[in-house]
C-alpha cells in the first residue's frame, strides 16, 4: 500500500511493476540481470479521489500519457529493490505535487518614486554611454 496522505492510499494491485534490463554501460551484469523497474499506474482506473484524478490529468508532465497512465522507469540503482522503492517514491511525489494549490497572483503597480528612479538611472546610463563616443575637435 502506497500512502499519499493521512486519508489517501493506493492499494498495491493498482500499481503495475515489472522488472526490465537497465540501459547504459555496466558490463556483463547489465546484460543478464533485470534490475530496472518499469512502473505503470492508471489514473482513471485508480481509487484516488476525483480531485486527485482531475489535477493529475491536467498536469503537463511527460510521464503521463494521453490515456492517463503514469509511466515511471527507475534504473538509478544496481539492485531491483532500491529501484522499486525509487519508482514508488517518485509516484508518491508526483501525486503529492497536485495537492499544492498555487495562490492567485495579485497584480501590483510600481510606486511613483520607483518609476522616477528607474527613468533617472536609465538617463544617467545613457549619458555615460554617450561619453564613450569619438572625440571630435
Amino acid at each position: 500500500m502506497l500512502i499519499i496522505s493521512n486519508n489517501v492510499a493506493i492499494p498495491d494491485d493498482e500499481i503495475e511493476l515489472s522488472a526490465i534490463r537497465a540501459q547504459g554501460s555496466g558490463g556483463q551484469n547489465v546484460n543478464k540481470v533485470s534490475s530496472a523497474i518499469h512502473l505503470r499506474f492508471d489514473i482513471q482506473a485508480s481509487s484516488l479521489p476525483e480531485f486527485y484524478k482531475q489535477r493529475l490529468l491536467q498536469l503537463k508532465d511527460s510521464r503521463i500519457t494521453k490515456e492517463g497512465v503514469v509511466v515511471i522507469k527507475a534504473q538509478q540503482f544496481r539492485t531491483q529493490e532500491k529501484n522499486r522503492e525509487d519508482a514508488l517514491q517518485r509516484l508518491q511525489l508526483l501525486i503529492r505535487s497536485v495537492l499544492i494549490v498555487q495562490k492567485a497572483r495579485q497584480p501590483t503597480k510600481p510606486t511613483r518614486s520607483s518609476q522616477r528612479k528607474r527613468v533617472d538611472s536609465k538617463t544617467r546610463r545613457g549619458q555615460t554611454k554617450s561619453l564613450r563616443g569619438r572625440v571630435t575637435d
